[in-house]
């Protein structure tokens, strides 16, 4: 069989041979070739050294030559040559001791960690599968190469990434790689969290979101962080929450749902409230920017948003806009998710709130201070000293245009300035 390979790939692999070398294209690129998927990126593997590598090749990057990887330079971007190599005796659960380099493609492949990641392909060979990773493609399933557990007491991240190649590739989990998912959960607790969190969000960002409950199946959560392993997972917690009954608390179809991190978190813990949101993301180490923003949307998820314009802009007023139609996409996932039974009469005012926010947007109402007519440079213009009572007038004038937008000009909001807040005076 005969795959198309990247001109820069091909170059490289004909380089290498060139010089009396093997050199395959290897692991997850020939993997998503055979099934039709773009790859992301095209590693290579080879029976040079690495310095036999930077030897051929004018421009290398030593990406990590201790374990055998050169990066190439190819016309601005870099293509990852590794070095056969046998794993030494894993200590921490996680990464090798030692690697030891070794001429054997066999040898090299037999290391990793699923079938279908351990094919390599060249032109002059084709495809090399040693494991059964091409029957594994037609079958859909997820196996280890070798003996689940050893593979799983080598590296535990692997037994995330099993379970998030069965969300992104849609394939069961092999009934023997499953239990040994189980066995050697504990091991997830030598994982850095920073790792943990890279899996489980590719995981929800997969079009099989929903397979995240593989992870507390498996007993996989208490191991991940403690909050985490507290997310409400049972009905009955989430019909107290809701007080009406419930179907699922994960993210169903993929489809539901824009692959956006902060969204697709967000769904996950909208029945921790916002301050388990944040918990639970501090502990997976996530950025701030996700946290904010997931948080802020579980917050808002279950709120009344009274469909008329002045609730609207107030709503808005309180994210970006983007994150505002994100939370109407939340919401309306939460209606088709949550309940029994659709409700239609929340599914028309969602409806009506999303026409509002069209009209409010299309007016071009103010709301944020930074869209106010007035600025803190002409109220200091006009007299007044920098400091707080700046902000709080910025403040007044943002919830007068709220609620009355034709009130945002600079002649209204200047003369607003000069009379007494009636609100604070009583």
């Amino acid at each position: 069989m005969r795959i198309e390979i990247p001109p820069a790939v091909d170059r490289i692999i004909n380089k290498l041979e060139e010089n009396g070398f093997e050199a395959y294209a290897v692991g997850g690129c020939v993997r998503d070739t055979l099934l039709g998927r773009e790859p992301e990126d095209w590693d290579i593997t080879t029976s040079a050294k690495p310095q036999e590598v930077k030897r051929i090749f004018p421009r290398t990057i030593d990406t990590g030559i201790q374990h055998g990887t050169v990066t190439v330079m190819i016309d601005h971007k870099g293509y990852e040559v590794t070095t056969y190599r046998i794993d030494g005796e894993y200590e921490d659960g996680r990464h090798p001791k030692s690697v030891a380099f070794t001429p054997s493609l066999t040898e090299d492949l037999k290391r990793r960690d699923f079938t279908i990641n351990a094919m390599a392909y060249n032109h002059r060979r084709g495809i090399v599968d040693e494991f059964g990773g091409m029957e594994d493609l037609k079958g859909k399933c997820i196996r280890c190469v070798g003996r689940a557990e050893d593979r799983f007491t080598e590296d535990a991240l692997r037994i995330l990434r099993a379970i998030r190649f069965s969300a992104q590739l849609g394939f069961d989990i092999e009934p023997s790689t499953f239990e040994a998912v189980r066995i050697i959960a504990p091991n997830i607790e030598k994982v850095s969290k920073e790792r943990i969190q890279t899996e489980l969000t590719k995981l929800l960002l997969s079009d099989n979101p929903d397979k995240i409950a593989l992870v507390f199946e498996q007993g996989i959560g208490p191991y991940i962080a403690p909050r985490f392993s507290r997310i409400p997972v049972d009905q009955k917690t989430m019909e107290e929450k809701l007080s009406r009954p419930c179907r699922s608390f994960l993210p169903g179809s993929g489809s539901l749902l824009q692959p956006v991190k902060y969204l697709r978190w967000a769904a996950f813990l909208r029945f921790s409230g916002e301050d388990g949101t944040k918990a639970v993301l501090r502990e997976l180490k996530m950025d701030n920017d996700t946290i904010g923003k997931a948080s802020l949307l579980v917050k808002w998820c279950y709120q009344e948003i009274r469909p008329e314009k002045t609730a609207v802009r107030k709503t808005m007023a309180q994210m970006d806009r983007e994150l505002f139609r994100r939370l109407l996409e939340l919401r309306r996932f939460c209606i088709k998710t949550d309940l029994l039974q659709e409700n239609e009469e929340e599914l028309e005012q969602l409806d009506k709130i999303e026409r509002l926010a069209d009209e409010i947007e299309n007016a071009g109402d103010c709301l944020y201070i930074r869209e106010l007519a007035v600025t803190g440079q002409d109220l200091i213009a006009s007299g007044r000293k920098p400091g707080r009572e700046i902000g709080a007038l910025l403040q007044r004038f943002l919830e007068e245009v709220l609620e009355r937008p034709e009130h945002n000009t600079k002649e209204y909001l200047l003369a607003m300035a000069e009379q007494p807040d009636r609100e604070n005076k009583m």
